[in-house]
């Protein structure tokens, strides 16, 4: 067994290679192997997202607090609010981020396949981002 204390996993600002705008990562936890879980809080100030991504195991993401938004690609974006569940299946493309007026956290999570968490590709486009809110 292993405690991790608070403190002991700093906060870090996320790459700008793979997102758009001020955010903040929070690891929770990443597992030594047989298992391979990768966890965190990411909070996302107004506007801010990732890029475009697939993950090859899928991802869940929790909403702790604010207000979000996430979309498949060539489906609606989706808003997504406290206690919200998120399942994104495995090599799906998607984005996600906070709303262009309230921040959001969510709790991230993803294993790994062959060592490899997310595959990261373009940012999403202001205009991407912009499209009406549906479904």
């Amino acid at each position: 067994m292993e405690i991790h204390l608070a403190g002991s996993r700093p906060t870090r600002r996320a790459p700008k290679e793979n997102f758009t705008g001020t955010v903040w990562q929070d690891p929770v936890i990443m597992t030594p192997a047989p298992a391979h879980l990768n966890c965190a809080r990411v909070s996302f100030e107004p506007g801010a997202r990732t890029a475009w991504h697939t993950h090859p195991l899928g991802q869940t993401l929790y909403v702790i607090s604010g207000i979000g938004r996430v979309q498949a690609k060539g489906g609606p974006i989706r808003e997504i609010r406290p206690g919200d569940v998120v399942w994104i299946p495995p090599g799906e493309k998607h984005w996600h981020g906070a709303s262009p007026a309230n921040g959001m956290t969510h709790i991230a999570m993803q294993e790994a396949l062959d060592g490899v968490y997310s595959s990261w590709m373009e940012h999403v486009t202001d205009a991407e981002y912009s499209e009406n809110v549906g479904g």
